[in-house]
């Protein structure tokens, strides 16, 4: 069992998009007793899989005389969603007081992908010795949650009767809000609009992150300070004041919270001195702006579906020049395609079945043309389990059909968003439909695809075409809406960019992950976009 132990990784583990980062609590039950006088003392050893090799992440702590720990170190880890990160989860009873984990007894480990702990949430699983045997009764727990505050806050502010400061007319008023700095410091969070030539302004609402006003804390002081615009950037000070979130929270729509702006220095020289005055909260709202990984954590399952293209252009697939001839590898772009996408997918999909269809073939036994059908030949029961389901039902329906044509994307399109449609009956985000759609090039019915593309952008479904081959895929980048905006050849306006192509050929050289990561990294912002647009929540979301 040789592990390498690097407690500092090289260089930063996984890529640059960070998606967000993930704790991972840990607990063991059961554990083997390797002590003779007493109970076994456990740690948990993180790895991960890095270039082929396993490196260690972290360690927790030591649980004394426990075969059931549960540990107060987390572990935090980077997400990723368009990687397949690997994790190995190491239990030993500490011996020594070495680093050296050969000095210490092994208790068992268990690996899997962070994908998987992720989509469920938490997981028990039995942990494993080296020989692949169960390490007696001996059981790991991890939970993960999402290590960010996604609440914002929506502020709506007023003035009434605010200081005059300008010579020929009124002020022109804006405000700054400020937090406590790590140095002590006053640090600006947030200016609003000026309003001009006004002394009782109202300002737009405005929305902040919580942690950008106040660290996340409702009661941390802030202040607030209420200017008079002038264009050469010698602002007049009115006044200010220091408040909390929590005591802003307390405005009501039908009961406003009006805080006194305060002049320092008039204060001091006027005796019958008031105020510079009123700044009102007219309503201040905390809300949760959920991320990619809040659905996910709640449960939200992708729904992932094959859509393999066997028109004639693709060649007899016994010739060795055909796109779907398998080489002596026993691969092909098709399958590479398969694999790339649907080995991240598969981790957030419960049961693991996937509906695989092909287009543009005749099919047996009267060799019809036919634009959606069951590469397993089951049109009731179209499913393939797991990513080599789908491989398998592929490479046994290549010898029963013959390739023809016309290569028409809206059948299939339309058969996953009618599934989509069924899904938008839902009360909360638990299902997002994802369709694969694998081609050798250009796209026979083109209108009818660009009206379903659209009508499926108002669904809980995203589209990803991987082309294959050396053909021209203008189409395909049309379809794309990453310049412009997608339309149907009604006119009608995609009411968002559902559809990410990715030309094979560019990652022909490339390692495998590199595929995956382009075709998949605009999926977690358009799965946030829908059900931000439906106004759902994650199924088992916390009030704010």
């Amino acid at each position: 069992m040789a592990y390498t132990v690097t407690p500092t990784p090289a260089g930063p583990v996984g890529s640059q998009y960070c998606v967000c980062k993930v704790e991972l609590s840990i607990c063991g039950q059961n554990l083997l007793d390797r002590d003779v006088t007493s109970k076994s003392d456990p740690f948990c050893v993180l790895f991960m899989e890095v270039n082929g090799k396993w490196v260690e992440l972290d360690r927790t702590e030591t649980a004394v005389n426990n075969l059931n720990p549960a540990f107060a170190k987390k572990f935090i880890v980077d997400y990723h969603f368009e990687e397949v990160q690997k994790l190995k989860f190491a239990l030993f009873d500490q011996d020594k007081s070495s680093m050296q984990l050969y000095e210490h007894d092994f208790l068992g480990e268990f690996s899997c992908t962070l994908g998987t702990i992720v989509s469920s949430k938490k997981i028990t699983r039995t942990l494993l010795l080296g020989n692949g045997k169960p390490a007696g009764k001996g059981m790991i727990t991890i939970a993960a949650q999402e290590l960010s505050d996604n609440r914002v806050i929506t502020l709506s502010m007023a003035g009434r009767k605010l200081d005059k400061k300008d010579l020929f007319g009124k002020s022109d008023p804006f405000l700054e809000f400020y937090k406590p700095g790590d140095d002590g410091k006053w640090m600006l969070v947030h200016r609003t609009e000026v309003i001009k030539y006004t002394l009782d302004p109202v300002w737009k609402p405005f929305t902040v992150p919580l942690v950008s006003l106040c660290d996340g804390d409702v009661e941390k002081l802030i202040k607030v300070m209420c200017y008079d615009y002038d264009s050469d950037g010698g602002h007049d000070f009115i006044g200010e004041f220091q408040t909390s979130v929590a005591r802003m929270c307390e405005a009501q729509d039908a009961f406003p919270l009006e805080l006194e702006c305060i002049n320092p220095k008039k204060q001091k020289k006027k005796k019958n001195y008031k105020n510079s005055g009123i700044i009102i909260v007219k309503s201040c709202k905390i809300t949760r702006d959920f991320s990619f990984l809040d659905y996910i954590l709640g449960g939200c399952q992708l729904m992932f579906t094959v859509g393999i293209d066997f028109t004639a252009s693709n060649g007899n697939p016994r010739d060795p020049s055909s796109l779907h001839y398998i080489n002596p590898m026993g691969t092909n772009e098709y399958l590479s395609a398969i694999w790339a996408v649907g080995q991240i997918i598969q981790d957030y999909d419960s049961d693991k079945m996937f509906p695989a269809l092909g287009f543009g073939a005749q099919l047996p036994p009267d060799w019809k043309v036919s634009h959606e059908f069951a590469i397993n030949f089951n049109p009731t029961n179209p499913f393939c389990s797991g990513v080599e389901g789908i491989v398998q039902a592929y490479s046994a329906c290549l010898p029963h059909i013959r390739f023809y044509g016309p290569t028409n994307f809206s059948p299939i399109v339309n058969h996953v968003a009618r599934f989509a449609a069924q899904a938008t009956q839902q009360e909360a985000a638990s299902q997002y439909f994802i369709l694969l759609i694998i081609t050798d090039g250009v796209i026979s019915d083109m209108d009818e695809t660009r009206h379903a593309v659209v009508q499926a952008s108002k669904l809980p479904m995203s589209i990803i075409i991987v082309g294959v081959g050396n053909a021209d895929f203008a189409a395909m980048e049309f379809l794309d809406g990453d310049s412009r905006v997608l339309r149907s050849h009604t006119g009608e306006e995609a009411v968002r960019d559902i559809v990410q192509f990715v030309p094979f050929r560019d990652f022909r050289n490339a390692p495998k992950e590199t595929l995956a990561k382009a075709v998949l990294a605009e999926l977690p912002q358009q799965v946030v976009q829908y059900f931000k647009h439906q106004n759902l929540p994650p199924i088992n979301s916390e009030p704010a």
